[in-house]
């Protein structure tokens, strides 16, 4: 079948027609999928949660979520303190004499190892990141209690010694101690 030149051209603009029509249908289909998917990651990356977890990743995450949950702590308040204190280094040592993710002062640990009737401890072990974070853990969950739970008090405490706490009525007046505090909450926050 031969065609003419005016029918040719005819079904060449018919052609020309469908094909851009497929591919307005084609762009409109890819440019919803992209806003989709688009709205689909900004709903998820609200959630705290999933913030937290993938776009906040931390070291030692099974150890910190079995201790914070047996000694009712906030897990992110811990991963605040353990970056604050030692930025996630298990072999760090303060000037103080801190030892360890947590940052325990040796007469606070050999106290609370004797609060958890732990026998065999020696000082070593706060280099251990399961001991540390359980100690630290437990140390923080004491503190919530005599603190009722006031985050401000706890750490201050946690810092400068629950006896400097209660000797101010709140947090001690050192620099140091007034830093921590803020720190650890900017970090949690």
């Amino acid at each position: 079948m031969r065609y003419t030149t005016e029918e040719r051209n005819r079904r060449k603009e018919q052609l020309l027609q469908r094909m851009e029509a497929k591919r307005r249908v084609m762009g409109f289909a890819v440019g919803m999928c992209i806003l989709l998917a688009v709205m689909i990651s900004y709903a998820l990356l609200q959630q705290n949660d999933i913030q937290r977890q993938y776009i906040y990743p931390y070291h030692y995450r099974g150890v910190i979520e079995k201790y914070s949950q047996q000694y009712q702590v906030d897990e992110y308040l811990v991963i605040a303190m353990v970056k604050t204190e030692s930025k996630f280094q298990p072999e760090a040592v303060s000037g103080f004499g801190a030892m360890g993710l947590m940052q325990l002062m040796p007469e606070t640990a050999i106290w609370i190892s004797g609060q958890l009737d732990d026998t065999g401890f020696n000082l070593d072990q706060l280099k251990e990141p399961q001991c540390n974070i359980r100690y630290g853990s437990w140390y923080l969950s004491s503190l919530q209690e005599e603190f009722q739970g006031n985050e401000v008090l706890m750490l201050a405490a946690y810092n400068a010694g629950p006896q400097a706490v209660k000797n101010f009525n709140g947090i001690p007046p050192y620099g140091e101690t007034q830093n921590y505090v803020n720190k650890v909450l900017d970090i949690y926050r």
